[in-house]
This record gives C-alpha cells, structure tokens and sequence, in this order.
C-alpha cells in the first residue's frame, strides 16, 4: 500500500484525543485523510460470505462512516472511513435466503477485536513463548523466501507442508498450485468435527463425494440419527429454514421428526419424539427400521439399488436386524423400531439423516452406509423432501468440499507422524492458516510435540492461537470483511452456485490477504512456482476463473466481460435460475465393496470407566474457534443455559447415586487424559454417557477465551474411523470422580426445567 498523505493534529488538552497506550500524552495524534466518498448517517449494504463456518452463507455488511483507529505505513492514526456495523443474511443467496445464525453475526468481532495481529512479527523468545517482535512486510517476506526458495529444487530432500482448515472455490485452487511447484509438498486441510465418513459413504452409495442437501421444506417424516442439523451440522442456516417450513408452512401438513441420539441436542429439543440408542449401534437401528420395511413388504430390496447391495445381508431382507435380534445392542425396543418403521414407510416423502457422533466412531463409515440404504429404500434420494446433491459450477479445477481429499494420507495425525519419524522426507517449512490442531487434536497424537521440531513455521493467522504460537514468522491476514472473498458451498441448496464479493471496508491494520501473500512469494521465488500463478493478484484470479460462467444459463444473463464481473460482485456471486435436476445415482466412481456390521470399539473398559463420553459441539464455540469472540462467551448455550466457562452434563438419576449435586466439581477421566468442571445435572442426557462442551479450555487464544474452562478434546483416545482415518471423537469412555464444589454461570434454570414427555428410552 502507497503512503497516504496524513495532517497531524496536535493533542489538545487533557486525554480526550489521546490513544490508550502511547505513554506521552504530548504525542501527536495522526489523522489520515479519507481515500472514499462517504455519506455521513447513510447505510449502505455490501454482499460477502461468512466464514464462520463451512456452510458458505451469503450475507450482506451495513457499512456507514465512522472514526477508526488504523495503522499505516506502521504508524498509528485515525480516518474517518466505511465501517462494518453489522452482518445479515442475503435474501438473495440460495444458501443463507436472507438468515443468519448467532456465530453469523457475531463475525463482525473478528474484525475489530482487540487481540488481532495488526503487524508482521518475527519469533525472538523461545518457540511457543508468544514473544515476537514487529517487522516490515519487506523484511517478513524475504525471511520466507529464503526458508521456502531451497525446497523448490527437485534435489532437495526435506519437503514443505500446508495446514489449513478447509479451503474451497478458487482459495482451494490456489494453495494446490502453489505447491504443486514444491517437490513432496503436501496440503493437509484439517479440522476436529470434519465430514469425511458421510463424503466417503455417500461417494460409495450414491457417486457424489460431498455432503447431502436435505429438502426438509418438502418432507412429510424425518428421522435422524445423530445430526444436529439445527444446530452445528452442515447448513445450518438453509437447514433450519426448510424445517420451519416443513412444521408452519404447508397448510394442514405438519412433517414428524424423531431424532435418535444419547443427548438432546439443539435439534432433538425440537422433535417430536427423541430416541436414545447407545452410542455406536445407530446404523444397526437403521437396518433395523430397513427389516420391518422389506418384511412387511413396505418397500422392495431393489429400489435401494447400490446403497442397498452395500449391505451384508440386503438382498435377503436383512434377517440379522430383526428387531428382536437388535434391541439388546441399541436399548431401543422392538416394539419403537417396528413402530418407526411402520410410520416412515407410511409417509412420502420421508427422509433419514446422519451425521455428528454416530460417524464418530471406528464402525462410523458403516452407519452411514446403513442410512443412506434406508433412504434408497425409502425412495428419498434426488426426490423432492429427500436428499440431494448440490450441483456443483463448471470452473476447471474446482476446490469443493475439504480440499485434496487424500483421507488419511493428508491427515494431521499422518503429518505429525512424518515430522516425528523423518520419513518418508523431513519437513523443513510448515504453513499454518486457520487451524490449531494443537487444541483440537488428542495428545496422544503428539501434534505439539512434532511441530516443535519443525525448523521453520509461518503463520497467516490474525489471532496468536496454541498452534501459531509456536511460529517463527506470523505474516497475518485480512479480516473476511477486509479481502477478496470466494466460496463454493458445498450444499444447503439445489442450485449451482459460486458466490464472491470484494472487501466491505478497507483494512484496519497492516495486514495482507493470504491469497495476495502466496501470490507475491510464487512471483518472487521464479521457476514454476511463478509459472503456476502467473495473475498478480486474487481479484485478477477470481475475474479470470469465473469468466466461463458468463456464457452460461444463469441469474445474470446477456452479460459478458466487465459487465458480467461487477454485477456478480453486486449480487454476492453467481447462481443458476432455475433449480437444478436431481441427480441420479451413481456408484460408478468406486469399487463395490460389501460392509458387514462391527461393533464401535471404545477406549477403556467398562469397570474402570463405565460411562460413554460425548464432547460436542456448540452454536457459539463449534470446535474452539469462536471462543475469543466475547459475544460467544456471553451467549447462553441453548440448552444447558451454560456461559463463560465448562460444565460436566450428568442425568439426575445417576447424580443421585453418587451424591452429586448441580455445580459440583467433577473429574471426568479417560485413559489418555482428565478434565475438572462443574456438574450439571440434565434429564436429557442418558444414564449411560457423560457430556462436555468443546471450545472452552484454552491456553492461548486472546483475553476473552486463554484461561478459561477446560479442553475435553486433550483427553480423547487417539483412535480413528480405519478407512478415512478421520478421528473416532465419540469413541472413547471415562470415569467421573466428585472433588469439591465448582462454579457453574447459569442464565436461568438450565436443563431441570424441561419436560421428559418426549424421550424414549
């Protein structure tokens, strides 16, 4: 960025115009002339995408003029400028329709809190220390240069690798083509709740690698198992605006919806009837349900075609899921399963969902085969109020679900072993963007200990996290409302679409976007690198990638060149007009392989710990990453009424047995590891499992997150679902001890106030 021409103002008397922390109250205030045309007291609204969440929303910013604090050039001033002062949904955009969650808004404090990295820094204490130094970006630049331009060479035996959470749409593309230039380089997209089970299931059944697109709007019978759809899985947002109109829209029509799960969740707090299966035998009660149907001659083995013959056992009527044969296993009564079968099949369309703890297991990639030969049988995939795939855009090369879909290849656990072992080549450079595996990982896995023999890290980060904080270099991003934006939503709509828009204000600090970053380090290193992305910057890459959609049948029409490209940036993106058709199965893409159930395998035994433990995730926090949101922390979780800090949810029935009462402090221990929080007592839990929130527990995250609760995930058995290599989070027990009294921030109440009139146990 070009030096701006700046007044200087001189401090008048007292602190009014004074800057918090710049000693001298005789020092001269900066105030920056203004570079945009503003209206004073006039919105106007520009489009964007959240990032919040891999959902992929379009949302729109109210920008109105208003005095900030900026940096420039290193120098810290004042500008009257287009500020971001509050996010809402697109009602334009397929995804979003205009909504917007909690964690949706509450972006808007990513850009202005108060722990962002607002320059380049370089590491001068002891890794992992957090002390850093402020550097130039010319200075900062050229220090990655020299680490990154040895392992350019084809010769050299030490390799570079990429961590990120997941990247989709044309970011995707440009991280695989910056290190397609690195020999042995490796993109390893990485986060803790991750979907691949359900990819890797519906790509064997259905041909599509990618997350459904549930049409609840249209569906007169839901059942799920484990997903909470409402709440944390998926599309959130789409999601919970087709199940208000499948409950309040259609005139004399009110779908069902029964949720199977061992905790209420957001979403089982809004069924009709809540189903609690023991953990791990989720698919063998689908199969169940799929046994009265082909008994009863509800439905035909045929019709669920591929999904179905996946199945031991299918073509025979699946006589070993009789529901005699497996009520024992799933605590669900014969007499519910037949009952739940006979209701399903009785209504079109119906659709079953699966997703969250029930493929958390190391029998997970089973149990969404299992659902997803229910849904063929019940006729419910590519039909209206059943589930479908996002068609996705015809660009060349497109980035989108996780990024390069290698499994377990590509995992963090894979990485760590790597850089513990040398082999199959050491990793010399690693780049870190947006992940913190070293919260959101088991301890067993040894991720903080490997990256610590990394010789070099460099982070994109704009928050000093457990896992940045071990970087040499930190070279930190633009805020989403600051930067070229692009996403390809992987579902939540039956329309293609692609949705981009520029930066909504300008930004704050002396930052850059990452894409901008990787840009200028493949200009500078030369060679292939440069050849790879020749474009100078991102918005010239976006323009370029998405111009074939020009001449194709879409919302904006009889538009080319620059025309086209600013009114997409206008709308928020591109999208087809008309829905698209559902799409045919097809099982053509991978081999035909038959699954045979085997029990989930859990860490610990029964007699030393006896409960089931599930660590789940929240509307505020997710897996940890909005913690440092303050909005988040003040935010009482739905159910449990829990705020600003952890909690040990444990049914009433069972406290009572080990004289345990609310706010109680407990030790929750597995074989790997032991936490501390404050018992709540919950009729929605069942006897059989202990509950904890993830998110809390940090060491190092900013001023609102270090400190405070405790980290259930450090305690986790170190297994995996085998074939994807995804980690097993539900798959490990523990034992619960009581140690004192604790300290529990209830909004009101909490769980003791609701009703039990719709669990089934």
């Amino acid at each position: 960025m070009e030096r701006r021409t700046f007044l200087t103002l001189s401090v008048l008397s007292g602190a009014a115009l004074a800057l918090e922390g710049c000693g001298d109250r005789g020092a001269q205030l900066v105030r920056f002339i203004p570079e945009e045309d503003l209206v004073p007291g006039i919105a106007v609204w520009k489009p964007t995408v959240c990032t919040q969440c891999n959902a992929g929303c379009g949302i729109q910013v109210r920008v109105m003029e208003g005095e900030a604090e900026v940096v420039e050039n290193g120098q810290l001033g004042t500008i009257k400028m287009g500020l971001a002062k509050k996010l809402a949904g697109n009602p334009e955009h397929p995804v979003s329709r205009g909504k917007l969650c909690a964690r949706g808004e509450a972006g808007l404090q990513v850009t202005y809190n108060p722990d962002r990295i607002r320059h380049p820094l370089k590491r001068i204490g002891q890794r992992g220390s957090g002390k850093f130094a402020q550097v130039s970006w010319d200075d900062a630049i050229q220090e990655a240069l020299t680490r990154l331009q040895p392992l350019t060479s084809q010769h050299e035996s030490r390799s570079l690798a990429f961590l990120t959470r997941p990247q989709r749409g044309q970011r995707g593309v440009l991280i695989e083509r910056f290190l397609s230039a690195f020999d042995g380089a490796k993109w390893v997209p990485f986060e803790l709740f991750d979907n691949e089970v359900l990819r890797r299931a519906n790509k064997l059944s259905f041909g599509y690698e990618q997350l459904p697109t549930v049409d609840l709007a249209r569906s007169g019978y839901v059942i799920s198992f484990g997903s909470d759809f409402l709440g944390t899985w998926n599309s959130p947002v789409a999601q919970s605006v087709g199940y208000g109109q499948m409950r309040q829209k259609r005139a004399g029509v009110r779908g069902k919806f029964v949720q199977v799960e061992s905790r209420v969740s957001q979403t089982g707090a809004n069924a009709d009837e809540w189903v609690a299966a023991h953990p791990g035998t989720e698919g063998l009660l689908a199969l169940g349900i799929a046994h009265v149907i082909l008994k009863e001659k509800l439905g035909h083995a045929e019709a669920a075609g591929a999904a179905g013959t996946r199945i031991d056992g299918w073509r025979e009527g699946l006589p070993a899921y009789s529901p005699e044969a497996i009520a024992w296993k799933t605590a669900v009564p014969p007499e519910t399963i037949t009952r739940l079968a006979r209701e399903i099949a009785a209504v079109s369309p119906s659709v079953a969902i699966v997703g969250g703890a029930p493929l958390a297991q190391t029998n997970g990639l089973f149990t969404a085969l299992a659902v997803n030969a229910l849904n063929s049988l019940l006729g419910s995939v590519g039909k209206p109020g059943g589930i479908q795939f996002t068609p996705q855009a015809p660009l060349p090369g497109l980035v989108v679900a996780q990024g390069p879909g290698q499994g377990s290849a590509n995992s963090v656990r894979a990485l760590a072993q790597q850089i513990l072992s040398g082999q199959p080549r050491p990793v010399d450079v690693l780049l870190l963007y947006e992940a913190n595996p070293v919260f959101a990982t088991p301890t067993a896995w040894r991720v903080k200990e490997a990256f610590e023999k990394v010789p070099f890290i460099v982070s994109f980060g704009s928050f000093l996290d457990e896992t940045s904080c071990l970087a040499d270099l930190i070279l930190p991003d633009h805020s989403f409302l600051e930067s070229w934006i692009d996403d390809v939503p992987e579902s939540g709509t039956t329309q293609s679409v692609v949705s981009v828009s520029p930066p909504a204000m300008r930004p704050l600090y002396d930052t850059r976007a990452l894409p901008d970053v990787l840009l200028d380090l493949a200009h500078r290193l030369g060679g292939r690198t440069s050849q790879n992305l020749p474009l100078k910057s991102y918005e010239e890459m976006l323009q370029a990638a998405l111009a074939p959609l020009a001449n194709r049948p879409g919302s904006i029409s009889a538009k080319i060149g620059d025309e086209f490209w600013n009114k997409i940036q206008e709308q928020g993106g591109w999208w087809s007009v008309e829905q698209s058709a559902a799409p045919k199965t097809n099982s053509a893409a991978s081999s035909f392989s038959v699954e045979k159930y085997q029990e989930a395998e859990f860490a610990g035994s029964v007699g030393e710990y006896p409960f089931y433990f599930l660590p789940y995730a929240t509307s505020q926090f997710y897996d940890g990453r909005h913690a440092n949101l303050p909005w988040m922390q003040e935010i009482p979780e739905v159910l449990s009424t829990g705020m600003w800090g952890t909690w040990v949810e444990i049914n009433p029935r069972v406290a009572a047995t080990l004289q345990i009462e609310q706010g109680d402090l407990i030790e929750v221990a597995s074989p790997h590891g032991k936490v501390r929080a404050p018992a709540l007592l919950s009729p929605g839990i069942a006897p059989d499992l202990i509950a904890i929130p993830v998110g809390q527990g940090h060491e190092e995250y900013g001023r609102y997150a270090s400190g405070r609760g405790a980290n259930p995930i450090k305690m986790l058995a170190p297994q995996v679902e085998p074939a994807t290599g995804a980690l097993a989070w539900a798959g490990t027990r523990v034992s619960i001890t009581k140690v004192g009294k604790g300290e529990l921030v209830l909004l009101s109440g909490g769980p003791t106030q609701w009703s039990q009139e719709k669990i089934t146990r």
